[in-house]
């Protein structure tokens, strides 16, 4: 089984550092780190037709709309290959499982924070069903970081969770953007990212082809035409209204990348030169202060902030995702007859739908679009950040579970 390059964890100790760090300076000091994270450094005065409120460029928002579309990007290229590779992980029948683990997690997250969000719920605010779109993501790092000391790096359990947990991150995102979108004319935008798309893929992704010239895949390999279609497909969708971590995701089918499968965030990928893995090897080293920059602008909790919210994010982050998981799991495998990967048992299953209710990157990129500001937000967040305890959870469920232990690869 393949080995999970080193950097995930890296981005997983850069993104609780900086989140740490946000608390801090928020207890210590709330107004200088609002003040920080806030601070307009450039209003763009941009006519009604582009943006129906005059955007303006802050700190939080360069990292939550600029710098994480590159993560995302990052993410997407590894879910693509699972899907389209040959021997993907997500290819033919193994997909089933993960696919309906992510689709049962999501069913139970929402099902568990409306009822939750109905009984409990006091926000002035709150309107029925509000924010439902926000459990549906996980946390792809950290939920990493800690199935990695639980399971060890090589553990096919490991790489199971690695699937649903990319799965929820880009698709949560996406269904997120589009629940609350905005007005539908916005859309027209998308127009630049398709065309961007379309130039990329007519003029340079298609001439990777195994039967085309030496000129062609020279062609083909230059990095700087994809850099530039992303920038046109960024700002076509933050133009449309949708997230502008979604931004590069368009592009990531239409370059060109191998053939082979190696695994999710496998080692090996580093000793490939397809144009789609060269840019990812570029963005490793940045990825890392993106992520801390995350968690400073995005991960400062007040404690104070408690509040019945807290307990809807917390009961649909530990309780409705992980049964929805293990109810999913056990469908395609029961009802459908589907298989666990090999290696897997069905206490890592457990394990896997745990921690799986850790979540804190794209649920709070979703915060600002899906909830009220002000105290509800804030709450939401403390529950988001709270919910990481699940995975303390799970490393004393696997302590106490009967069966094999870690399995590490030298």
């Amino acid at each position: 089984m393949y080995r999970v390059s080193p950097f995930m964890r890296h981005f997983g100790l850069a993104l609780l550092a900086g989140i740490a760090m946000a608390t801090c300076w928020l207890t210590l000091s709330p107004d200088s780190y609002y003040d920080t994270i806030q601070y307009r450094l450039l209003d763009l005065p941009l006519p009604v037709w582009m943006a129906p409120y005059p955007p303006a460029v802050t700190p939080l928002a360069i990292v939550s709309e600029g710098l994480m579309a590159l993560f995302l990007f990052f993410v997407g290229k590894e879910l693509w290959e699972a899907i389209r590779l040959r021997r993907g992980a997500l290819s033919g029948r193994r997909g089933a499982l993960p696919l309906a683990a992510m689709v049962g997690g999501w069913a139970g997250a929402v099902l568990v924070w409306l009822i939750c969000g109905a009984m409990v719920e006091t926000a002035v605010e709150a309107s029925p069903g509000v924010g439902w779109p926000m459990p549906l993501g996980s946390d792809v790092v950290l939920c990493y970081l800690l199935g990695r000391l639980i399971f060890g790096n090589g553990h096919p359990a490991l790489h199971l969770l690695l699937l649903i947990t990319i799965a929820n991150d880009i698709f949560g995102l996406v269904v997120a953007g589009l629940a609350y979108q905005g007005p539908v004319l916005r859309l027209v935008w998308l127009a630049l990212t398709l065309a961007a798309v379309g130039v990329t893929w007519l003029g340079f992704g298609r001439l990777a082809r195994a039967d085309a010239t030496e000129r062609a895949h020279r062609r083909a390999a230059a990095l700087w035409p994809y850099v530039l279609a992303g920038v046109a497909s960024w700002l076509g969708v933050v133009l449309a209204g949708l997230p502008g971590a979604l931004g590069l995701l368009p592009l990531v089918p239409v370059i060109p990348h191998t053939d082979r499968a190696f695994g999710l965030f496998a080692q090996a990928e580093a000793f490939l030169h397809d144009p789609l893995n060269r840019l990812a090897h570029a963005l490793v080293r940045p990825l890392a202060l993106v992520l801390f920059l995350f968690g400073l602008t995005q991960g400062g909790v007040d404690l104070l902030a408690l509040a019945p919210t807290t307990a809807t994010v917390l009961a649909a982050m530990w309780i409705g995702k992980p049964l929805g998981v293990m109810l999913g799991a056990l469908i395609a495998l029961r009802v459908f007859g589907f298989a666990l990967p090999r290696g897997v048992k069905p206490r890592d299953l457990l394990i896997i739908a745990v921690l799986t209710g850790m979540g804190f990157t794209v649920p709070v990129l979703t915060l600002e679009s899906t909830l009220p500001g002000g105290g509800m937000a804030e709450a939401a967040r403390l529950g988001l950040v709270l919910s990481l305890l699940a995975g303390g959870f799970a490393a004393l469920l696997a302590r106490l579970l009967p069966g094999r232990k870690k399995v590490v690869l030298p």
